[in-house]
């Protein structure tokens, strides 16, 4: 495990969690689309590198997105750490009254929010990383159901990922990224009508 106990810079990403183009993709489009449907100030997918026990940034919208993406900090810090430990999603409407809340690591990468809404990216009996969406727009940080649609959208999403990961094994780069793009589209109908897509299905 490292021992630095804030953010560290972007550097080459561990096997763990080294992205194909498919995986950027569909990550890049799981965030955007959580930002935009959520109103919020950014939003990002952390993925928890098993072997070094921390969890680094693949995907960023928003604020951050231009340098975020490969940093890493320790799996067990923060808010996104409760997340990946537990498995539950979790709201926090002021975070200055939040006492895991990483601030140091959140300092470290330029944006500070005031609120956040947080969900694990749980696939079958593992959970791969979190989803983050800072700063929402106030009516979704408050509702349960909108947090409750965010964990919909995040089970999805590690869903996709999963599939996405295990058919890049077998087909063509073109197919896979076809493939990811599907799967994106059924993830925003789970955004915009509270409804599961009937996707992602096994090979």
């Amino acid at each position: 495990m490292s021992q630095s106990h804030g953010l560290v810079p972007a550097t080459d990403v561990g096997p763990a969690t080294q992205a194909g183009s498919a995986e950027r993709d569909l990550l890049q489009s799981v965030v955007e689309t959580a930002r935009a449907i959520f109103g919020a100030a950014a939003s990002s997918v952390l993925l928890h590198d098993r072997d070094a026990d921390e969890l680094v940034f693949q995907a960023v919208a928003g604020e951050g997105e231009e340098s975020l993406v490969g940093s890493r900090f320790p799996a067990g810090r923060g808010l996104a750490g409760w997340v990946l430990v537990s498995g539950e999603p979790m709201v926090a409407d002021d975070l200055r009254k939040q006492g895991m809340f990483a601030r140091d690591v959140a300092k470290s990468t330029g944006y500070v929010p005031d609120a956040l809404m947080a969900a694990p990216l749980a696939h079958r009996d593992r959970v791969l990383g979190v989803l983050e969406v800072l700063d929402p727009v106030e009516q979704s940080r408050s509702s349960l159901s909108e947090l409750d649609l965010l964990a919909l959208f995040a089970r999805q999403a590690a869903a996709a990922l999963a599939v996405v990961t295990e058919r890049r094994r077998d087909e063509a780069p073109a197919e896979v990224r076809v493939r990811g793009l599907e799967l994106v589209d059924a993830l925003r109908d789970v955004l915009l009508n509270g409804m599961p897509p009937q996707g992602p299905q096994g090979s």
